[in-house]
């Protein structure tokens, strides 16, 4: 794959806003495993989401200022579409964070139906 055949990477709702408040290492990690999945590899580190939506992913990344997750689908053929960037506080997902990320994967699906 060349760089003229990568997926786009669009951000839904405040998720490039919420990936732009991590720490500049966890950020460029962020961007280096979304481009991975530009080039349609695994990032490093991630574990399906199926409970937000079918072909949801989460790219975890952990470092010295805590874990951090970026939730995004890359099975639609137009982009990758990034639902949600948050940092994590407990061991479980909030559902906050699942309630957010599933409510812009319903919006994302209905905008995508022909």
């Amino acid at each position: 794959m060349n760089g003229d055949d990568l997926k786009p990477v669009r951000f839904r709702g405040s998720s490039l806003e919420d990936l732009r408040d991590f720490p500049a290492t966890t950020r460029r990690e962020a961007g280096q495993q979304l481009d991975q999945v530009q080039r349609g590899l695994d990032p490093d580190d991630w574990k399906p989401m199926t409970t937000i939506g079918q072909g949801v992913r989460e790219i975890r990344i952990r470092d010295e200022a805590g874990a951090f997750r970026v939730l995004y689908v890359a099975k639609f053929a137009v982009a990758i579409y990034v639902l949600h960037c948050f940092q994590k506080k407990t061991q479980a997902t909030s559902k906050a964070d699942l309630d957010l990320a599933e409510k812009r994967y319903r919006e994302l699906v209905k905008e995508l139906k022909p």
